[in-house]
């Protein structure tokens, strides 16, 4: 009964290394773990020891036996990974482990124990967290723009993954570890700028990923009645700065430019019956307008073919377990025309998933449901509408041929673009802190910019999974804490008491850990009240009054009393 890794693997890589007999890759040391969709359980090599399940983050790893009918799929694509073996032909257990990354060990120097201020609280930041704590007396900080922690797995990860949204219960964990402290509703740049944060820090970490999109410049989108998917995905997931987001849902078509995994996020939640996400976390501004939504068919539209679908095999999978996705005669007639020159395995398994697809007018016959429609090779040529969007125009790529389709909501999904940190260089064309190994790095010079380190999508670019930080972030620990133990980094001009006096001065609202936890309780026991796993806050001025109405010590002592303890 070996055990099958699910479509909510984070690629966290935590099983790789609970597994005693070496049956999960690929591991962080192998060359396709930074690119991999997911992980993959070899089924004749498990010896169905359980390991795995325990190490999980996000609870994505069943018994063979024991999976949920819509992830039976799993049970191939795991063992597809592994090359084909003669019938019968087991592997016999083996004793190698996974290679383990070594720990950055910290031989402490100077007056303070190492203080690093990590800038963001998403995974890339936590996992950084995680690994410094690993050291004893080393302190961290953590700073966020928002009262909220977790960046895009609070407010990217859509409503109905609830499993991929188990990764904060590490994430909680961390954050209540000796010198932790959170400085939430502080923004860097704004409230603090980076000096500040060096002179009480020996470095600083930034890790505040790439949020803004990449923006599709042809004319009309910026009609109202465009937008993009990302600006959606903060509006169903209550992110403040998108609460009041008007999503119009009063069409019958929406049209995404862009298949990958966001773009099937976005659909998937437009065309699901709003009463299967009452029982989300979902923003209750963006349930109610799904209750009133018109909105019967969703289009997905890709500049290239079949072949080249950005969205991956698991999220594809799901996908199609959840709504009804359908494409017309002529996607269908190159969906054949690739498998018939396919050679990656897992590409193919796209691809005949694809094939299986009902056709548009057949779908349209028997169902009444919103549905999904996969589009391909059409390039968007201009948005059409005098007041407001009403359609798209395309032309079929590598033609002068022009079709229309006709929407009331026109969203781009085309990527994610870093963008620039005040007072650290910045490479626009990448959209990425040019660094080496973490190491902010000077273009000028080629020197590194002294105590200044990067991790996760600031650091490599818009590639991998909430997992894949972990590996990302360790490197960058590394170098960090080389840098440390050679000297190279500034002593802090105070400790952590002078640190909490510097921000309480700068913002008087920051939130702390405790704070934190206040939000997050009033969430989940709204949430108890409805049935669902929380009920967010989606507005500033309201978790604020949370944390005041459970705060029974202003928050400077509150800080201070909690630094004495350490």
């Amino acid at each position: 009964m070996p055990h099958v890794i699910s479509q909510a693997c984070c690629n966290d890589a935590s099983c790789v290394f609970a597994c005693p007999v070496y049956c999960i890759h690929p591991s962080p040391d192998e060359p396709d773990f930074a690119t991999t969709e997911m992980l993959y359980i070899d089924p004749d090599a498990c010896v169905d020891c359980g390991a795995c399940v325990r190490a999980c983050p996000v609870d994505a790893i069943y018994p063979d036996t024991q999976l949920p009918a819509q992830q039976l799929p799993f049970i191939e694509i795991n063992k597809s990974y592994y090359p084909k073996r003669p019938e019968g032909v087991k592997l016999p257990p083996t004793s190698k482990l996974a290679p383990i990354l070594p720990a950055a060990e910290v031989h402490r120097r100077g007056r303070h124990p190492l203080t690093v201020a990590i800038v963001g609280s998403g995974p890339a930041a936590m996992y950084a967290a995680d690994e410094l704590l690993t050291q004893p007396g080393v302190l961290v900080n953590v700073f966020e723009k928002l009262p909220t922690p977790y960046g895009l797995v609070r407010a990217g990860v859509a409503p109905d993954h609830q499993h991929t949204k188990l990764a904060t219960r590490l994430f909680d964990e961390i954050s209540w570890r000796r010198g932790f402290n959170f400085f939430l509703n502080v923004e860097v740049g704004k409230h603090l700028r980076h000096a500040d944060l060096l002179q009480y820090h020996h470095a600083v970490l930034y890790a505040s990923g790439a949020l803004h999109d990449r923006r599709l410049e042809i004319d009309g989108m910026g009609l109202p009645g465009t937008g993009t998917a990302t600006e959606v995905v903060g509006w169903y997931n209550g992110h403040p700065e998108f609460t009041d987001l008007p999503v119009d849902l009063g069409h019958e078509r929406v049209v995404i430019v862009g298949n990958g995994n966001v773009a099937l996020d976005v659909a998937r939640i437009l065309t699901t019956d709003p009463d299967k996400l009452a029982g989300t976390d979902i923003a209750d501004n963006a349930l109610a307008t799904l209750r009133d939504s018109r909105v019967q068919e969703v289009v997905i539209v890709a500049r290239r073919g079949p072949i080249a679908s950005a969205f991956t095999l698991p999220e594809l999978v799901g996908l199609t377990h959840a709504a009804e996705v359908v494409l017309d005669a002529e996607d269908h007639a190159r969906v054949r025309n690739d498998l018939a020159t396919v050679r990656d395995n897992f590409t193919r398994q796209k691809l005949e998933i694809l094939a299986k697809l009902g056709s548009v007018d057949s779908a349209s016959a028997r169902s009444t449901k919103p549905r999904i429609r996969f589009a391909y090779e059409l390039t968007p040529a201009r948005v059409l509408g005098e007041h407001r969007a009403t359609a798209v125009e395309f032309t079929v790529t590598g033609t002068d041929e022009v079709c229309r389709l006709e929407a009331g909501l026109v969203l781009t999904s085309i990527g994610y673009h870093g963008t620039p940190i005040a007072d650290l260089p910045f490479d626009d064309a990448a959209g990425v802190v040019p660094n080496e190994g973490g190491r902010v790095v000077d273009p000028a010079s080629g020197q590194p910019v002294a105590g200044a380190y990067v991790s996760g999508w600031i650091k490599r670019g818009t590639n991998g999974f909430i997992g894949t930080n972990k590996s990302d972030s360790l490197k960058t620990i590394q170098s960090l804490v080389a840098d440390y133990n050679a000297g190279q980094l500034s002593e802090p001009i105070g400790g952590p008491r002078a640190i909490a006096r510097m921000v309480h001065a700068r913002r008087p609202e920051v939130i702390d850990a405790a704070g934190w936890k206040a939000i997050d309780k009033a969430e989940i026991a709204r949430g108890q009240a409805q049935n669902r796993p929380r009920v967010k806050f989606t507005r500033v001025p309201d978790m604020l009054d949370e944390v005041a109405d459970h705060s029974d010590v202003p928050l400077l002592q509150n800080l201070l009393s909690a630094l004495r303890r350490r």
